[in-house]
């Protein structure tokens, strides 16, 4: 697997600011089969090999974990059952609730509440576990070395200033140096090919991690079982009848910079999704990277067949690009007309996809070709995949769906 050496320090620089500026990107050096010294003292480990192709060992019986992600490790470990284990976070994003609002042509305000990371609706716990890093603060080693884990596992690639692989790997030594055995994951973003199929792959090395190889794989095998559903419905689309899709986020970080917002390059994770999952087109073409930022002439020059918006300095409901008043040049685009937008979930920090990444395609999916997918109703289907994912009860799925601010799409098939 070839990872982008280069892509650090230049176009994903402008994507992830981050919480800790050390993490920085994804470590490119060959260290395939590298034994690495984890301070665990005794014969009662194992190896565990991670995704820089390091040999990692681990106490057998692993119970404190410091994690270093935005989700996608929380969320297996829950999957998983082990979640207990969790004594440390990297990601104030787990933590935290969020609101949004916008400003409509009547005078009136769209406000929304209630939102926060799946993590923190199925862990109890969470805003009690200790942060060791976060937004605009480098790592705190006494905080982390205080815990006393029996490893850290790092997710490159996710809340994370993309700088350049050397400082990643000086912040892994630093730990490392400090007794702490460090498990090290790629996301979609630390290689050329965003494929999906790399969540997999983390998620089997986190089940090694907990020796539960199996329930990994099986988690592993749902989640590709949903993309393999959209991509049976959707292979033999010739190439005149795709639509155009456009991965937009509203955000207000570039509206105040003069943009009208950000999209989705190629060779990023949602192209992948649009183009060769969804087999549609990604309407923004110019660029590769993700949020690239577009002004309200290029938007209305790409005027795409359908919108999908995704988290981008905040979360966007389909709503605020038909009612918010400040997006009213944007009316006249096809998409807008003809009703064919729709968000993705929640997504705080939202750096690398997770353990929920089905759902963006799903969304996607239904967005571009609704009558294929008509057959789905996706207010259902998320209490399903929920319940599946996560070993929840409807309940708990419904209060996902909440946190995740998916309720717009009940009763909306």
């Amino acid at each position: 697997m070839k990872i982008k050496a280069k892509l650090f320090s230049q176009a994903l620089i402008l994507i992830l600011i981050s919480l800790i500026v050390i993490f920085a990107g994804c470590v490119s050096e060959d260290t395939s089969g590298k034994e690495q010294k984890s301070g665990v003292a005794g014969s009662d480990y194992r190896t565990v090999i991670d995704s820089r192709g390091v040999a990692v060992e681990i106490p057998s019986d692993v119970k404190r974990v410091a994690t270093v992600s935005d989700g996608l490790i929380e969320g297996t470990m829950y999957a998983l059952g082990v979640e207990g284990t969790i004594v440390g976070i990297g990601s104030s994003a787990l933590q935290s609730e969020w609101t949004y609002s916008y400003p409509t042509d009547d005078g009136g305000v769209v406000n929304g509440t209630g939102g926060h990371h799946v993590i923190k609706e199925l862990i109890e716990n969470i805003e009690d576990i200790p942060l060791f890093a976060q937004y605009g603060s480098p790592l705190n080693y006494e905080t982390l070395s205080s815990l006393e884990p029996d490893v850290v596992i790092v997710r490159l690639g996710t809340s994370a200033f993309w700088e350049d692989a050397e400082a990643a790997q000086k912040t892994i030594d630093r730990i490392e140096s400090l007794g702490m055995p460090v498990v090290v994951l790629y996301s979609p973003n630390c290689y050329d090919d965003a494929s999906l199929t790399r969540i997999s792959d983390e998620i089997e090395i986190i089940g090694d991690v907990f020796d539960k190889k199996e329930d990994a794989a099986e988690i592993a095998a749902y989640l590709e079982s949903q993309i393999a559903l959209v991509e049976e419905r959707t292979s033999d689309i010739p190439e005149d009848e795709k639509p155009s899709v456009l991965m937009f986020g509203l955000s207000p970080t570039h509206r105040a910079q003069g943009g009208a917002g950000v999209a989705q390059g190629l060779g990023t994770a949602e192209s992948y999704m649009i183009e060769t999952v969804v087999n549609a087109k990604n309407a923004y073409q110019v660029d590769i990277g993700t949020f690239q930022i577009v002004n309200t002439e290029q938007v209305l020059a790409l005027d795409p067949d359908v919108i999908v918006l995704c988290t981008a300095w905040g979360y966007h409901p389909p709503g605020e690009l038909t009612e918010a008043t400040y997006y009213e040049s944007l009316r006249e685009l096809k998409a807008v007309k003809n009703g064919r937008i729709m968000s993705l979930p929640w997504t705080p920090c939202n750096c690398a996809k997770r353990i929920e990444y089905p759902i963006d395609v799903m969304v996607i999916a239904k967005a571009a070709y609704p009558d294929r997918f008509e057959d789905i109703e996706l207010d259902e289907w998320l209490i399903e995949f929920y319940m599946n994912t996560y070993g929840v009860d409807q309940t708990t799925a419904e209060k996902l769906r909440t946190a995740q601010w998916m309720d717009w799409c009940v009763g909306e098939q």
